[in-house]
């Protein structure tokens, strides 16, 4: 993940486990991730976790649509990155989640767009913190609320 990204953490009160289950129920997005309109899983990995994701989001200034590749090559997280499009030139993320001593979870969330039009880097650089920001409180509360 580039530097220029955006990185947020949040703690989540209940284990690793449950946070990576609800951040991996792709198709629930609609329902709690701020912005998603849809999504439909186009592939699976040999586990059967989302491997090729297709995304329609609200970006405020338009409607975007772009397509996930996962990776869960990670023993506490999962990343993905983006197929370039029209919309979309680049986009990295990634998930890690990180036991407590305490029995939470502290969740890392970090981001790097690059829209496939012109924006001014630092509206892209808010436009990422408002997303990072948006999900971790709505993934937190998602999370508790079905612990």
């Amino acid at each position: 993940m580039a530097a220029e990204g955006t990185v947020q953490r949040v703690e989540v009160s209940t284990t690793p486990q449950h946070v990576y289950d609800v951040a991996l129920d792709l198709e629930a997005y609609p329902e709690w991730a701020g912005g998603v309109k849809s999504v439909v899983i186009t592939g699976e990995d040999e586990h059967g976790r989302p491997a090729t994701v297709d995304f329609v989001i609200d970006a405020m200034i338009k409607e975007l649509s772009y397509t996930l590749r996962y990776d869960y090559d990670y023993d506490n997280g999962f990343a993905w990155a983006a197929v370039p499009n029209e919309d979309i030139k680049a986009l990295e993320g990634r998930y890690e989640f990180n036991e407590q001593e305490d029995g939470t979870t502290e969740v890392v969330y970090a981001l790097k767009v690059e829209p496939g039009f012109s924006v001014p880097g630092f509206l892209r650089r808010q436009a990422e913190k408002q997303i990072v920001g948006t999900a971790l409180r709505g993934l937190k509360k998602r999370a508790e609320e079905s612990a």
